[in-house]
């Protein structure tokens, strides 16, 4: 059995992240992939509440709390969960999809809300594509510091045979980065199955 492909979707608050994984979740599902969803969030959460025996549980000093049926598992640590560790969790899945953990090393696609967000484009690893939302975070096709919005070294034989390294070791001037428009839905999801090697899905 291969690992699932994961791809991390990462950006500024109300950047899109949430519907944009929504809306390619829907693609997949309509193609039977199993696809997996791990979100970040850096403010903390709280998914039970009071009223059920599971919250009352915790309230009673359980520091992890498991629940399941013939339908369902979810499992409830005080503790926070390393990115790597749930991913293993999810062995069995086509996809994983990751909303936030900037600073984790997998692809990514960053969610530019305006021009203002194209410092991200610099600050993270592994940026292999940007959504942008407004047309001022485009200028003249390119993004922050002239970085050509175009196709990847991969996938571009003119490019140098080294700039997909370059661009894995935060050289954006070396290795330019896929670019979408928000509202391309269909083409964000056919270039993340072929980035994980599904394309005969596509």
């Amino acid at each position: 059995m291969s690992k699932p492909f994961v791809i991390q979707i990462v950006g500024y608050k109300d950047s899109g992240k949430t519907t944009l994984i929504g809306r390619v979740l829907s693609l997949f599902s309509s193609m039977n992939l199993r696809v997996a969803v791990i979100k970040h969030d850096a403010h903390g959460f709280e998914m039970d509440h009071s009223g059920t025996d599971t919250y009352a549980y915790r309230q009673h000093g359980a520091v992890a709390i498991a629940i399941t049926s013939p339908y369902q598992t979810a499992l409830i640590e005080e503790q926070e969960t390393p990115l790597k560790e749930l991913i293993e969790r999810f062995g069995g899945y086509d996809l994983i999809l990751v909303e936030g953990h900037k600073q984790e090393v997998f692809p990514k696609i960053v969610m530019l809300r305006s021009g203002e967000d194209r410092i991200l484009l610099q600050e993270l690893n592994q940026v292999k594509a940007c959504v942008v939302r407004e047309t001022e975070t485009v200028e003249n096709g390119k993004a922050a510091n002239g970085v050509p919005l175009t196709e990847r070294a991969e996938h571009n034989p003119s490019q140098s045979a080294g700039a997909g390294q370059a661009l894995l070791e935060g050289d954006f001037t070396a290795a330019p980065v896929v670019h979408f428009a928000a509202d391309e839905i269909e083409k964000i999801a056919a270039w993340i199955l072929s980035e994980a090697g599904l394309t005969a899905l596509c």
